[in-house]
């Protein structure tokens, strides 16, 4: 496969140990080249912005910007490039939300370096990649009770932010993990807890752990 053919990569991820893994083992495929690294969501912008990438591996969990925010932005300014969320959430807490953002593929990071490939490939030919156990899922969730419930009504940051909230973060450790103002934090807790009928964080505690949205 001539240099130009190849898959021009771009791996986002803030943990080095991850991007070295996955160069290991692509600098063993001759379809795929990793032609930049980034730890940050706007790493990975400032990159995209100044050389050729055809498409971008990034998980969602990044030190700046949320990587759903991250994907919305690159599919504004990039559209022609391709985005696959390689994420340490689970398929039920994120994927439908990356999809919707304009995501290609979805795929755990407890996937094997096999099914990380197969992802990279499928989404390279123009096609869509889902796990067959998310596919089970949406169509278990088609005309199903669930899909009305509370936690889907919320936007991808009042989410993000419940789940860390449910996790046992306060508020001020969730506004510096976010790089956001506690006051804003404060106000997508109080919408979180309108939207879902709830009066306090114990309570969205219980409904995240009874839903399993959190371990």
């Amino acid at each position: 496969m001539t240099e130009e053919a190849r898959i021009k990569l771009l791996l986002v991820d803030n943990h080095p140990v991850v991007r070295a893994g996955i160069q290991h083992f692509i600098r063993h495929t001759n379809s795929i080249q990793v032609v930049a690294e980034a730890n940050s969501g706007q790493e990975a912008l400032k990159i995209a912005r100044q050389i050729e990438v055809s498409m971008i591996l990034i998980e969602i969990a990044l030190n700046d910007r949320n990587g759903i925010d991250i994907l919305k932005q690159i599919k504004r300014e990039f559209p022609e490039i391709a985005v696959i969320v390689f994420s340490s959430h689970r398929e039920d807490q994120y994927a439908i939300r990356a999809l919707k953002a304009g995501a290609a593929g979805f795929l755990n990071k407890h996937a094997t370096e096999a099914e990380l490939l197969h992802a990279i490939k499928q989404v390279a030919s123009g096609l869509k990649f889902i796990t067959p156990e998310l596919a089970q899922e949406m169509a278990n969730n088609l005309n199903h009770e669930h899909a009305n419930e509370p936690h889907k009504t919320l936007s991808d940051r009042e989410y993000q932010t419940m789940i860390m909230i449910a996790s046992g973060k306060s508020v001020s450790d969730i506004a510096k993990e976010l790089s956001l103002s506690v006051k804003t934090i404060s106000e997508y807790r109080s919408r979180i807890l309108l939207k879902m009928k709830l009066r306090h964080n114990a309570e969205l505690t219980h409904y995240a752990i009874k839903n399993e949205l959190v371990e």
